[in-house]
């Protein structure tokens, strides 16, 4: 039986993180743990675990449910360097699930929420340009 070598293929730079820790981080990043990602993936935690150790390679129609899932286009899941020059990323659930907790409050209470928020911020960006 004749051998099969392997391609001769150059090297790529996923930025120093390989998929599985990338697909680590944007999950952690937006907020899901391996068990809501795996639910809302429709798979086992064991195997999100797998991908994300890299013991198990990802797929294509599985990188298409990571994509979908996570809420980021294939380009930031499998282009690392792309996505850091973009510098773009989206809030994470728990920052979306306290924006939903202030929308249910009333009118008044979200006034000035929302006033201390901008108070904390103004002042977190006065620091920030003092150093």
């Amino acid at each position: 039986m004749p051998q099969v070598s392997k391609l001769n293929l150059p090297e790529i730079d996923f930025g120093g993180e390989t998929i599985g820790q990338r697909i680590a981080r944007i999950r952690k990043d937006r907020g899901f743990t391996q068990v809501e990602l795996a639910e809302k993936i429709g798979i086992i935690q064991s195997i999100v675990s797998a991908i994300e150790r890299d013991e198990r390679k990802l797929s294509a129609e599985m990188a298409v449910r990571f994509s979908l899932a996570l809420s980021v286009n294939m380009d930031d899941l499998l282009s690392p360097i792309q996505n850091k020059l973009k510098g773009g990323r989206k809030p994470s659930r728990k920052v979306l699930r306290r924006l939903e907790q202030i929308e249910d409050l009333p009118r008044m209470q979200q006034v000035v929420l929302l006033r201390t928020i901008d108070t904390f911020l103004e002042n977190a960006a006065l620091k920030n340009a003092r150093r």
